[in-house]
């Protein structure tokens, strides 16, 4: 692993550009943002409302980089030894 010291104004510069290595990461799962038509499934088929589901914070890392907004649907996608793919869905809120 590289370690690199960079000034204030360059650190905010090199971060933005960085956007979505946090997938890159062995330990953080897919995300995906469901689009309205994919929300509605998945809402029909389990029977829920959206406040129903685990929630996410528009400010997490992984919310962030793929640009979801409060009230949007997260599906994260987990590898799994056993089941082989877990999936599950986030709500986002605001934080």
């Amino acid at each position: 692993m590289t370690f690199i010291r960079l000034k204030a104004d360059e650190r905010e510069e090199y971060l933005s550009t960085k956007k979505a290595t946090i997938f890159e990461h062995l330990l953080v799962p897919e995300h995906v943002l469901l689009k309205q038509e994919d929300v509605e499934r998945v809402l029909k088929k389990f029977r829920i409302k959206p406040y129903q589901l685990p929630k996410i914070r528009a400010s997490d890392p992984a919310a962030r980089a793929i640009d979801a907004a409060p009230g949007d649907l997260i599906k994260v996608i987990r590898k799994s030894p056993t089941a082989g793919e877990a999936v599950s869905y986030r709500y986002v809120v605001e934080g």
